[in-house]
């Protein structure tokens, strides 16, 4: 049975473990902290169990089965030899990051493990050159939760080898994520670069005046997301129109002029976030139990959108 080992406890290193197992995978995760990780430990089978109630457990192995694929440890070199693949988990701290990756490429003992970061904006060129295993080092950042959204990114160090970016990709379909692969690294990779590049609008209309929080909000759930849930951008022009030539025959000089009125990247100052998060509170508190329950909520949405998508694409 192949090993993945998983160097981080948080809900990102839980997702991946419970993604691994659910591909039939030996998983060992490991974390500094013991009780974070027999606590980590412990929502992983209550996740596991859920999942299956509700009858979107990933693979065909059962939530009892694929909990007694996952075990713990905090002996880093446990996690790392003999592995397939590593994936790192740590805050998103990039000297944190380098030194773990320093720790994780003296403990392999095998060409052919693939060491994989979850960071979601570091570029590889900063945590990975240099290292005597560069190669075989790659980003695959989750969207998260990525047990509910299957987009992988793929990011590759201009150095890591073709056997490398192939063997990530395959393992990331395999256990049912979708992944993308940059062909360069950018800063911000894909998914942040256009979640930012929203986010950005959408704060300036509403510092500006012209919306408040919620009804930007309502412009993407019942709007823009309808479509985005099923299609992307460009395949959304293509099929508001006769094709893409003809979409933007139609609507280049458009998009052009009204692009050309977009302002410069909020500062995002305390008295705006002040406004923002004032506006959001009265939507969903800012306490502990307003979250949690409102990301309960999201969570339930989104098992269902994936039950819709699922037999969408069986249909």
């Amino acid at each position: 049975m192949k090993k993945i080992g998983i160097v981080g406890s948080g809900l990102i290193g839980r997702s991946w473990a419970m993604l691994f197992a659910a591909g039939g995978y030996k998983v060992v995760m490991y974390d500094i902290d013991k009780n974070a990780l027999e606590r980590a430990y412990k929502i992983i089978e209550e996740q596991l169990y859920d999942t299956e109630k509700d009858g979107l457990l990933r693979g065909s192995l059962s939530a009892k089965e694929q909990s007694a694929l996952i075990s713990i440890t905090s002996d880093l070199p446990e996690v790392v030899t003999d592995a397939v693949h590593v994936q790192e988990c740590v805050f998103e701290d990039v000297e944190l990051k380098k030194k773990v990756f320093r720790d994780i490429s003296d403990y392999c003992n095998n060409d052919q493990t693939v060491l994989c970061s979850s960071t979601s904006c570091i570029m590889p060129s900063k945590l990975f050159t240099g290292l005597k295993r560069v190669s075989q080092c790659i980003i695959a950042h989750p969207c998260n939760p990525p047990s509910l959204c299957p987009l992988t990114e793929i990011v590759p160090h201009p150095e890591t080898s073709a056997g490398v970016i192939e063997r990530t990709r395959n393992l990331m379909a395999e256990i049912g994520q979708t992944p993308i692969t940059l062909k360069k690294e950018i800063d911000g990779f894909a998914l942040n670069r256009i979640q930012y590049s929203i986010i950005n609008e959408c704060w300036r209309l509403v510092l500006d005046g012209y919306l408040s929080v919620e009804d930007v909000d309502k412009a993407m759930t019942d709007g823009i997301g309808m479509r985005y849930a099923f299609i992307g951008p460009f395949e959304t022009c293509h099929l508001n129109a006769e094709g893409t030539t003809q979409y933007m025959e139609k609507y280049a000089e458009g998009i052009q002029r009204v692009s050309s009125t977009f302002g410069a990247v909020p500062d995002f100052d305390d008295n705006s976030v002040a406004e923002i998060n004032k506006q959001m509170c009265k939507m969903v508190p800012d306490t502990r139990e307003g979250l949690e329950a409102r990301r309960k909520w999201r969570d339930n949405c989104l098992l269902e959108l994936a039950k819709v998508k699922a037999k969408v694409k069986t249909d």
